[in-house]
């Protein structure tokens, strides 16, 4: 198997890692977070927390595998924008980390405002808002905006290149753009990650990386396109011209 080859298995296959933990994360914190009694409802359900926690951790080590999985690929077409979507998806995966941290901060908070006997007005539930406005500040609204600025900057270089097929790549660009209109809803508080507007407007990306993801394990980069480069990179330069006389 060519470096090529490898690089787009194991890209494909964090795709899917860090789809599917992704989507099982939100499905487990949302039900605790959305409850309006989430710290004591927290504080009972600490091993659904902490999975959650995990599993953004997860998504945090995949999203940036994938950057880092394609950097070699797409450095030989373009080298500033295959060093972007790292930088991107690296910060994308350091906010996730920061996220987590948030989750077992609530948890700590929950166990403690439980034993203090759940007081119906304390610094518990300002504590509490604050850490849930740090956790989707982090892990939604931020950390979504560097994924779709990563992102942004590998399906371009795919539509540009042909690495992959330009009706993927081109599908990639739309569903990334209305991820990128999801994400300013969210930060203007005009919808949440669970709401039917996310959610509908998420789906395009969500089926086209999964489909990327089938795409580079079973078929690989365009096997013409990686070739193109690698004939540039050998072909010999010009001479540089003798002085006259």
């Amino acid at each position: 198997m060519d470096t090529s080859r490898g690089n787009a298995v194991v890209a494909g296959m964090l795709f899917i890692v860090a789809t599917v933990a992704g989507v099982l994360s939100l499905g487990l914190l949302s039900e605790l977070l959305d409850d309006p009694s989430y710290l004591t409802r927290i504080a009972a359900s600490e091993n659904q927390l902490l999975v959650g926690a995990l599993l953004q951790l997860i998504m945090a080590a995949a999203c940036a595998g994938i950057a880092i999985a394609l950097y070699p690929v797409l450095r030989k077409h373009n080298e500033g924008l295959a060093l972007g979507s790292v930088v991107f998806r690296g910060i994308e995966a350091a906010l996730f980390v920061v996220g987590a941290i948030f989750l077992t901060l609530l948890l700590t908070l929950g166990q403690e405002f439980v034993k203090a006997g759940s007081p119906s007005s304390s610094h518990f539930q300002t504590l509490g808002v604050l850490l849930k406005a740090g956790f989707d500040s982090a892990s939604t609204e931020a950390a979504q905006l560097a994924w779709c600025l990563g992102a942004l900057m590998y399906y371009y270089v795919f539509y540009q290149t042909k690495l992959v097929p330009r009706w993927l790549s081109g599908w990639g660009l739309i569903g990334i753009v209305l991820s990128i209109i999801t994400v300013m809803l969210a930060m203007f508080h005009v919808s949440t990650a669970t709401s039917t507007i996310d959610t509908v407007l998420h789906l395009p990306i969500f089926f086209q990386e999964m489909v990327l993801a089938v795409w580079l394990i079973v078929k690989g980069f365009d096997a013409s396109a990686i070739a193109s480069v690698s004939a540039g990179e050998m072909s010999p330069r010009p001479a540089a011209a003798l002085p006259a006389g």
